[in-house]
C-alpha cells in the first residue's frame, strides 16, 4: 500500500472536517522549501537558477514551524534544493513530526548516509528519494553518473534502518514505457514503500527545454507504462487512482493550485509550487489575495501543458471524496489503458505567459541587501554606544 492506513485516516478526516465545515479551498500538502541551493544540476529544474545570495538563504526553523501551523495542512513536503544541507533540517523534521504532520523529506539521496543518523523512523516520516528511472536514465536526469548506485544504496540502508521510503519520479519525452515499467518492478523488489510519479513541468529557465512533454504525450506514456503493470495494480503509488487515471486521459481536471502551497525564501508562493508570478508574506495574504482564476489549464499559457501533481492530485482527491465509488472502481479494475481519451480543457482562451522571473530575483537581493546594511549599522551603533 503506497499510503498507509493511519496517513488515510489522518486525511480523510482532516478533509471531512473541511467539506463539513463548508470551507471553499483549503490546503492538502505544505510544499516548504527551506533553501534553494543543491548539490546536483539536474537537466529538467527550474528550482535553482538562481544568485548565490538567494541560494544562501535559508528558512529557519522558527519560521519552518509557523509556516506549517499557519498553513494547517496535514502533509508537509520538505524540498529544495537539497533539504539535506539544511543545517537545521532534522530539527524541522522532527517538530513537525510532533505537530502530527506527516512529513515527506524530499532527497537526491547522496547525503543521506551520512545524515541518517539525525533521523529516527516514525509512521509520520517518510524518505522521498528522487529516481527518474534506471541507472541510465537516472544519472542523465541528473547530469551526474554514479548517482543511481548512491541512491539505491541509501534507499536500502534507511529500509534496515526501519524507515519508510517512497521515490519520487519526473518523467520526461524521452521515456520508454518498457524501461520505466521494469524500473518500477526494481524499486518494489528492492522494497520501496511507495511510488510518487509525475510528467516534467516545463520551467521556463531549465536548462534543458527539448524533453518536455506535452499533455497528449503525456496520456499516451503512462498509458503505455500501466498497461505493463496492470492498470499499475503491480505497482503501490503513494497518489490516488483518480490521479493516475487523469494521467491516462481518462478524467480531465482544472488544477487545484491552493491544493499544494508553497513557502520558500521568498515568501508564500503564487499561485503554486511550479509558478513563481508573485510572493505574499502569509498564508492568509496568499488564499485571500490571489486572483485564482488567472492561472490553470485553460487560463494561462503556461499552465497549458501542466499535469504535474502538485496541481492535480488535490483535484484528484476532491472527486474522491465526493465519488468514492469511482475511486474504488478504479483501484479494483486499475486504470484503463484502452479506448478514447476524455475530452480535455480548451486552451485557446489562455491568456499569454508573463515572465516575471528577472522581476522577483531582483526584489530579494534588494531586501537581502537592506538587511545587512542594517545589521551592519546596528553592530557600529553598538559599538559606539
Amino acid at each position: 500500500m503506497g499510503i498507509p492506513f493511519l496517513q488515510q485516516a489522518y486525511v480523510g478526516a482532516y478533509l471531512m472536517k473541511q467539506r463539513l465545515t463548508g470551507v471553499k479551498r483549503y490546503p492538502l500538502v505544505l510544499m516548504l522549501e527551506p533553501l534553494f541551493r543543491c548539490n546536483l544540476a539536474c537537466n529538467g529544474c527550474g528550482k535553482i537558477d538562481y544568485p548565490d545570495e538567494i541560494l544562501n538563504q535559508r528558512i529557519s526553523y522558527e519560521d519552518s514551524m509557523a509556516a506549517v501551523d499557519e498553513c494547517g495542512a496535514p502533509v508537509v513536503s520538505i524540498a529544495g534544493g537539497e533539504p539535506l544541507l539544511h543545517r537545521d533540517m532534522p530539527r524541522i523534521v522532527k517538530g513537525i513530526i510532533e505537530r502530527k504532520k506527516f512529513v515527506y523529506l524530499c532527497t537526491n539521496a547522496l547525503l543521506l548516509e551520512k545524515k541518517i543518523d539525525d533521523y529516527e523512523p516514525s509512521p509520520f516520516f517518510v524518505w522521498s528519494i528522487h529516481l527518474d528511472g534506471d541507472k541510465e536514465m537516472h544519472d542523465h536526469s541528473v547530469s551526474q553518473e554514479g548517482v543511481y548506485e548512491r541512491a539505491v544504496s541509501a534507499i536500502k540502508l534507511a529500509k534496515a534502518r526501519g524507515f519508510r521510503v517512497n521515490i519520487n519520479c519526473t518523467l520526461f519525452n524521452d521515456a520508454e514505457p518498457a524501461r520505466v515499467a521494469a524500473f518500477f518492478d526494481t524499486v518494489k523488489e528492492i522494497g520501496v514503500d511507495g511510488i510518487t510519479v509525475s510528467p516534467g513541468y516545463a520551467y521556463e529557465r531549465a536548462p534543458d527545454q527539448q524533453h518536455f512533454l506535452n499533455r497528449e504525450k503525456t496520456k499516451h506514456l503512462f498509458r503505455d507504462i500501466l498497461r505493463r503493470g496492470h492498470g499499475g495494480k503491480d505497482w503501490a503509488f503513494s497518489q490516488s487512482g483518480l490521479f493516475l487515471d487523469f494521467l491516462a486521459g481518462n478524467r480531465s481536471y482544472h488544477c487545484t493550485p491552493w491544493g499544494n502551497p508553497t513557502r520558500t525564501v521568498f515568501g508564500w508562493q503564487r499561485p503554486c509550487y511550479l509558478l513563481g508570478e508573485g510572493y505574499a508574506k502569509t498564508y492568509t495574504e496568499l488564499m485571500e489575495t490571489t486572483d485564482w482564476d488567472k492561472y490553470g489549464v485553460g487560463n494561462y499559457e503556461k499552465c497549458a501543458d501542466c499535469m504535474v501533481h502538485s496541481g492535480f492530485e488535490a483535484s484528484a482527491v476532491n472527486e474522491t471524496i465526493s465519488h468514492p465509488l469511482r475511486a474504488l472502481g478504479v483501484a479494483l479494475r486499475g486504470v484503463k489503458t484502452e479506448g478514447a481519451f476524455v475530452e480535455d480543457v480548451k486552451l485557446d482562451g489562455a491568456r499569454p505567459a508573463e515572465y516575471v522571473f528577472s522581476k522577483h530575483v531582483e526584489i530579494k537581493l534588494s531586501e537581502i541587501k537592506n538587511r545587512k546594511a542594517a545589521a551592519k549599522q546596528a553592530v557600529e551603533e553598538a559599538v559606539e554606544g
